[in-house]
């Protein structure tokens, strides 16, 4: 079992220290053995982990500055709010990423759900049906800018005169599709996802693994070339063994890669990190 390192608590304090602090986890990270350093895309803190008020850097500013901190890591957003950028540009900005950081990237998509911020902000924020709408919409556009195919685009929510997409990636970015819903989000996971990322109970993945090899069935694709990622946000030094456990079971069904990081409040998140790697990474990579 492999892990990844999601940073997800920009400390209060003084703004002069964001970027220290940042780069040094990214790095802890890279050096502690994560094959991803991922962060949340919002604009502000979620009301679940901290204040709205709380700091909160924009993310993909924050993966280029990172790009260049970082040698071997990859970078993903985990997931980009479909509504926050046009996908046409969305694309054009996951494609420098991928460049700048040699190749490193990894495009993370969800249908988006924070409310406040859109309103805040001045972003539209539509129904749920049209958000999975433009969800689908914005993969084909993706997939059609990192293709031979420059030609225009015609959708219901998103119109393209042309599709130029120059440079192209190094490495076409792996679609990382986040959620468990089993009607619409697991449906395109199976039919555009390299990776899947779920944060459901572990006693719920068989079920929605079951679902997800249904739909794979219908769009005639093989499950097993789907990645399944989960998030484990748990405190790993509490009871160590419990944690060890509760990641056999996702080895069990098939998870290969465990999203862990510095719980929200951790005052040195790259300590924290360094404290993993040399705990807890050694006896997660002997799981499956």
């Amino acid at each position: 079992m492999r892990f990844a390192v999601h940073y997800i608590d920009f400390l209060p304090g003084d703004p002069a220290a964001l970027a220290p602090t940042l780069s040094r986890t990214a790095v802890a990270a890279e050096q502690a053995g994560a094959e991803i350093f991922t962060l949340a895309d919002h604009f502000f803190q979620m009301e679940g982990v901290g204040k709205a008020e709380d700091p909160f850097l924009e993310g993909y500013t924050s993966m280029g500055f990172l790009a260049g901190r970082t040698e071997k890591i990859t970078l993903t957003m985990l997931v980009t709010g479909v509504t926050y950028r046009y996908p046409g540009l969305l694309a054009k900005i996951a494609t420098t990423l991928d460049v700048l950081s040699g190749g490193r990237s990894m495009l993370g998509l969800g249908a988006a759900w924070y409310e406040r911020e859109h309103t805040a902000l001045g972003v539209p924020y539509p129904p749920l049906r049209d958000r999975f709408e433009m969800l689908e919409e914005t993969l084909q556009i993706c997939l059609q800018m990192w293709s031979d195919n420059d030609g225009p685009y015609r959708g219901k929510h998103y119109q393209l005169a042309e599709t130029i997409c120059q440079p192209q990636p190094i490495r076409r970015p792996p679609i990382v599709l986040g959620g468990s819903g089993e009607k619409k989000t697991l449906r395109m996971v199976a039919q555009y996802a390299d990776v899947w990322h779920t944060n459901a109970p572990v006693p719920e993945l068989p079920h929605k693994i079951e679902v997800l090899h249904r739909h794979c069935a219908n769009v005639d694709r093989d499950p097993s070339e789907i990645r399944m990622h989960t998030g484990h946000f748990t405190d790993p030094f509490t009871d160590t063994d419990a944690y060890l456990k509760n990641a056999e079971a996702c080895a069990a069904l098939g998870f290969d890669l465990l999203n862990v990081g510095p719980l929200p409040g951790t005052p040195d998140p790259a300590g924290w990190v360094e404290r993993f790697g040399e705990q807890i990474a050694p006896r997660l990579a002997e799981i499956g």
